[in-house]
């Protein structure tokens, strides 16, 4: 994987909001892709402090490119990109696809000389500064904006000010690049009426960015460790996992939901997982491919932390709950895992509706998307065509499933039965 940090984050900040860049979606939709063997990012990293530091943790490394030079700035990052790799294209003869995380048209020759290598090219972007020339060039393209765990916030949410700040402090490059948006290949989200009686937003004087309404990808939190059951081995294949399990994950669905910025529960990792899985192959998954899959995401990830014995025992609680669909695979022991069927939009409203009912009063925004996936760990907003979660309340509450209004006093929106 190479990285061209600095169209990738510059991207993110001046179409997205003024969002900060993160690169843990990323890094788990490659994990389900495939093993990466080499990350690197090449960047003036005299301009990205906080950022070098959320790379480091995930074992990104860093090619330091100093852009200043007296009065004017250099781009030597994107020559030093392409001499690596077409130095690893040829030393390394066993990797077999690239990802080249960049919206510049300026990679396209070296995408071309890719494939005339014979290797599988992937490219990464943000998709309104991404040139239209460049997906076209790839066997796959990614656009940020749309991997699960990046919450765009809408554009009348953003704050004018933060935008000016980002625009004014960010470097200029050298050469211009083309930033003609790129033809979308996701559903179109559901347009929004202009006016919904039922939608109140922020002050004009006093806007608001839109909260975190899910845990990023990036990062590991808290991890609470059931105690190891003491049940006898002979346990039949289709029985559920033993009373102390499931008391033990019943206490963890129990507690409140951790945080923003920790960990998502295991339920949550293994749908997400197991949706991207079904979307990147075109054969079925089994329980041996998703648990590598989830090893390559956190390799320290063990189900007994969670209070199992095996992989196969923790899926087949998730099978009693309805949380996911096992039949017999092509081996013993190995069976094939699936999702429920994805609900229509109707249905999510309708869930949206019934964990607000339940809740007895208004919910805030920033913390609903976790209580909805205590309910049903694989929702996702993406799915049904949405940019970001406050784009799907915002649908729900003009739909008339819920009301959805600016709270002074919590600065957040405010969530309530209609």
């Amino acid at each position: 994987m190479f990285i061209d940090y600095e169209n990738l984050a510059l991207g993110a900040r001046e179409h997205l909001g003024g969002m900060q860049f993160d690169f843990g979606p990323i890094a788990d939709a490659l994990a389900v892709r495939g093993r990466v063997v080499v990350r690197r990012a090449y960047a003036d990293w005299s301009y990205f402090d906080e950022d070098r530091r959320a790379l480091t943790r995930h074992q990104v490394e860093l090619i330091e490119m100093p852009q200043r030079m007296g009065a004017s700035r250099k781009n030597a990052a994107d020559i030093k990109m392409v001499v690596d790799t077409i130095e690893m294209a040829f030393e390394r003869e066993y990797i077999s696809t690239f990802v080249m995380c960049t919206g510049d048209s300026d990679f396209s020759p070296l995408v071309h000389k890719l494939r005339e290598l014979d290797k599988r090219v992937i490219g990464v972007g943000v998709e309104k500064s991404t040139s239209r020339l460049l997906p076209a060039a790839c066997d796959e393209f990614l656009f940020y904006d749309r991997l699960e765990g990046v919450d765009v916030p809408d554009e009348s949410e953003a704050p004018a000010a933060r935008r000016k700040t980002a625009a004014s402090s960010r470097p200029t490059r050298s050469r211009s690049r083309a930033a003609a948006p790129a033809a979308s290949a996701a559903p179109a989200a559901p347009a929004e009426p202009a006016a919904a009686s039922a939608i109140t937003g922020p002050p004009a004087e006093e806007p608001a960015e839109e909260p975190a309404a899910a845990p990023p990808s990036g990062g590991r939190g808290r991890r609470r460790k059931a105690p190891a059951p003491e049940v006898s081995p002979e346990v039949p294949a289709e029985a559920g996992p033993a009373e102390p399990v499931a008391a033990a994950v019943e206490e963890m669905e129990d507690q409140d939901e951790a945080p923003s910025g920790d960990e998502p529960t295991m339920e949550v990792k293994v749908a997400q997982t197991l949706a991207d899985l079904q979307a990147s192959t075109s054969g079925a998954v089994t329980a041996s491919i998703l648990k590598r899959t989830l090893v390559r995401k956190d390799p320290t990830f063990s189900e007994s932390d969670y209070g199992f014995r095996t992989f196969g025992e923790f899926l087949r609680f998730l099978a009693d709950r309805g949380f996911v669909e096992l039949a017999p695979g092509p081996a013993t022991g190995d069976p094939e895992v699936a999702l429920p069927a994805q609900p229509d939009t109707e249905h999510a409203f309708g869930l949206l509706r019934s964990v607000v009912e339940e809740a007895g009063r208004g919910v805030q925004l920033s913390g609903l998307k976790n209580a909805l996936r205590k309910r049903r760990p694989d929702f996702s907003e993406k799915a049904l065509g949405y940019r970001g979660f406050l784009q799907f309340c915002k649908a729900a509450a003009a739909s008339g499933a819920v009301g959805l209004a600016w709270d002074d006093a919590a600065e957040d929106y405010l969530v309530t039965v209609a």
